[in-house]
Protein backbone atom coordinates (compact mmCIF):
# COMPACT_ATOMS: atom_id res chain seq x y z
CA UNK A 1 0.00 0.00 0.00
CA UNK A 2 2.97 2.48 0.84
CA UNK A 3 4.47 1.45 -2.21
CA UNK A 4 1.45 2.25 -4.18
CA UNK A 5 1.19 5.83 -2.80
CA UNK A 6 4.88 6.57 -2.78
CA UNK A 7 5.37 5.56 -6.47
CA UNK A 8 9.08 5.47 -7.55
CA UNK A 9 10.06 7.16 -4.51
CA UNK A 10 9.61 4.10 -2.13
CA UNK A 11 12.35 2.47 -3.73
CA UNK A 12 14.67 5.60 -2.11
CA UNK A 13 13.74 4.09 1.22
CA UNK A 14 16.17 2.71 4.07
CA UNK A 15 16.05 -1.54 3.12
CA UNK A 16 13.96 -2.18 6.55
CA UNK A 17 11.45 0.72 6.20
CA UNK A 18 10.74 -1.06 2.67
CA UNK A 19 10.73 -4.29 3.95
CA UNK A 20 8.09 -3.20 6.78
CA UNK A 21 5.90 -1.76 4.68
CA UNK A 22 5.83 -4.84 2.05
CA UNK A 23 5.09 -7.29 4.43
CA UNK A 24 1.24 -8.73 3.63
CA UNK A 25 -1.10 -10.92 5.49
CA UNK A 26 -0.69 -10.99 9.67
CA UNK A 27 2.67 -10.38 11.00
CA UNK A 28 3.47 -9.77 14.93
CA UNK A 29 6.26 -7.66 15.52
CA UNK A 30 8.27 -7.07 18.87
CA UNK A 31 10.50 -4.60 20.27
CA UNK A 32 11.19 -2.02 22.58
CA UNK A 33 9.10 1.87 23.19
CA UNK A 34 9.33 4.84 25.63
CA UNK A 35 6.49 7.50 25.88
CA UNK A 36 5.87 10.26 27.54
CA UNK A 37 2.57 11.41 29.40
CA UNK A 38 0.85 14.15 28.06
CA UNK A 39 0.82 17.30 30.48
CA UNK A 40 -2.09 18.72 30.49
CA UNK A 41 -5.84 17.20 31.31
CA UNK A 42 -6.52 18.40 27.72
CA UNK A 43 -4.21 16.46 26.23
CA UNK A 44 -4.85 13.62 28.55
CA UNK A 45 -8.50 13.47 27.56
CA UNK A 46 -7.12 13.37 23.60
CA UNK A 47 -5.20 10.89 24.28
CA UNK A 48 -8.35 8.89 25.42
CA UNK A 49 -10.48 9.27 22.44
CA UNK A 50 -7.73 8.42 20.02
CA UNK A 51 -5.91 5.68 22.18
CA UNK A 52 -2.70 6.97 22.67
CA UNK A 53 -0.78 6.47 25.24
CA UNK A 54 -1.33 8.51 28.23
CA UNK A 55 1.08 7.58 30.92
CA UNK A 56 4.83 7.72 30.26
CA UNK A 57 6.45 4.35 30.38
CA UNK A 58 9.45 2.14 28.67
CA UNK A 59 9.45 -1.29 27.81
CA UNK A 60 8.64 -3.80 25.27
CA UNK A 61 5.97 -3.47 22.34
CA UNK A 62 3.88 -5.80 20.45
CA UNK A 63 2.97 -4.96 16.47
CA UNK A 64 0.62 -6.91 14.79
CA UNK A 65 0.37 -5.73 11.01
CA UNK A 66 -2.68 -7.27 9.20
CA UNK A 67 -1.94 -5.59 5.47
CA UNK A 68 -3.25 -6.11 2.37
CA UNK A 69 -3.08 -4.18 -1.03
CA UNK A 70 -5.64 -1.85 -0.45
CA UNK A 71 -5.85 -1.17 3.49
CA UNK A 72 -3.75 -2.07 6.61
CA UNK A 73 -4.80 -2.45 10.34
CA UNK A 74 -1.97 -1.23 12.75
CA UNK A 75 -2.65 -3.01 16.57
CA UNK A 76 0.13 -1.66 19.25
CA UNK A 77 0.12 -3.07 22.40
CA UNK A 78 2.08 -0.75 24.63
CA UNK A 79 2.50 -1.57 28.43
CA UNK A 80 -0.76 -0.87 29.88
CA UNK A 81 -2.52 -0.03 26.72
CA UNK A 82 -3.81 -1.28 23.32
CA UNK A 83 -3.72 1.66 19.89
CA UNK A 84 -5.57 0.06 17.01
CA UNK A 85 -5.69 2.31 13.77
CA UNK A 86 -6.89 1.29 10.26
CA UNK A 87 -4.67 2.93 7.13
CA UNK A 88 -5.89 3.12 3.55
CA UNK A 89 -5.03 4.65 -0.12
CA UNK A 90 -7.27 7.66 -1.03
CA UNK A 91 -6.15 9.75 -4.09
CA UNK A 92 -2.86 8.81 -3.17
CA UNK A 93 -2.53 9.92 0.06
CA UNK A 94 -2.66 7.54 3.55
CA UNK A 95 -5.26 8.11 5.43
CA UNK A 96 -5.74 6.54 9.27
CA UNK A 97 -8.80 5.85 11.41
CA UNK A 98 -7.10 6.21 14.79
CA UNK A 99 -10.16 6.42 17.28
CA UNK A 100 -12.18 9.81 16.89
CA UNK A 101 -9.82 11.20 14.47
CA UNK A 102 -9.09 10.39 10.19
CA UNK A 103 -5.70 12.18 9.35
CA UNK A 104 -4.96 12.00 5.76
CA UNK A 105 -0.92 11.46 5.18
CA UNK A 106 1.55 12.52 2.29
CA UNK A 107 4.06 10.42 2.27
CA UNK A 108 7.77 11.57 1.64
CA UNK A 109 11.42 10.02 1.89
CA UNK A 110 13.88 12.22 3.41
CA UNK A 111 17.37 10.82 3.13
CA UNK A 112 16.16 7.16 3.05
CA UNK A 113 13.92 8.04 6.19
CA UNK A 114 9.95 8.12 5.69
CA UNK A 115 8.14 10.97 6.97
CA UNK A 116 4.07 10.64 7.06
CA UNK A 117 2.92 15.12 6.82
CA UNK A 118 -0.20 15.26 7.90
CA UNK A 119 -2.34 16.87 5.25
CA UNK A 120 -6.04 16.61 6.78
CA UNK A 121 -7.42 16.03 10.31
CA UNK A 122 -10.88 15.34 10.88
CA UNK A 123 -11.96 14.62 14.77
CA UNK A 124 -15.04 12.97 15.55
CA UNK A 125 -16.26 14.08 11.80
CA UNK A 126 -15.41 17.39 11.92
CA UNK A 127 -12.88 19.02 9.91
CA UNK A 128 -9.98 20.84 11.69
CA UNK A 129 -9.48 24.30 10.85
CA UNK A 130 -5.56 24.88 9.63
CA UNK A 131 -5.20 26.98 12.90
CA UNK A 132 -6.10 24.42 14.82
CA UNK A 133 -4.00 21.92 13.34
CA UNK A 134 -1.73 19.50 15.13
CA UNK A 135 2.08 19.24 15.29
CA UNK A 136 2.82 15.82 13.92
CA UNK A 137 6.14 13.89 13.65
CA UNK A 138 5.93 10.62 12.25
CA UNK A 139 9.23 9.05 11.06
CA UNK A 140 10.35 5.55 10.20
CA UNK A 141 14.22 4.95 9.77
CA UNK A 142 16.45 2.27 9.93
CA UNK A 143 18.82 1.20 12.37
CA UNK A 144 20.89 -1.77 11.59
CA UNK A 145 18.42 -4.29 10.96
CA UNK A 146 15.95 -2.32 13.16
CA UNK A 147 12.81 -0.53 12.43
CA UNK A 148 12.83 2.66 14.35
CA UNK A 149 10.22 4.76 14.83
CA UNK A 150 8.83 8.83 16.60
CA UNK A 151 5.70 10.01 16.95
CA UNK A 152 4.46 12.79 18.29
CA UNK A 153 1.39 15.05 18.24
CA UNK A 154 1.02 18.88 19.71
CA UNK A 155 -2.03 20.90 19.33
CA UNK A 156 -2.03 24.82 19.94
CA UNK A 157 -3.13 25.38 23.26
CA UNK A 158 -2.96 21.85 24.64
CA UNK A 159 0.11 20.62 24.55
CA UNK A 160 1.82 16.96 23.72
CA UNK A 161 -1.26 14.25 22.86
CA UNK A 162 0.98 11.81 21.91
CA UNK A 163 4.56 11.11 22.34
CA UNK A 164 6.55 7.60 21.80
CA UNK A 165 9.20 5.83 19.90
CA UNK A 166 10.86 2.85 19.61
CA UNK A 167 11.97 0.11 17.31
CA UNK A 168 10.72 -2.90 15.66
CA UNK A 169 12.18 -6.12 14.56
CA UNK A 170 11.11 -6.78 10.95
CA UNK A 171 11.30 -9.88 9.50
CA UNK A 172 14.15 -10.77 7.28
CA UNK A 173 12.12 -12.31 4.30
CA UNK A 174 9.44 -10.18 2.47
CA UNK A 175 6.15 -11.59 1.15
CA UNK A 176 5.70 -12.47 -1.75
Amino acid sequence: MYERAMGQNFSRLATVVQRFHRLAGLHVLHGQVEADAPRSLSGKLLALFLGTPRQAFSGAIRFELDASPTAETWTRYFPGRTMTSRLHICSGKVVEHLGAARLTFDLVESAGRLEMRLMRLRFLGIPCPNWLMPQLVAQETEHGDLLQFRVQAALPLVGVVASYRGHLTVPAQESP
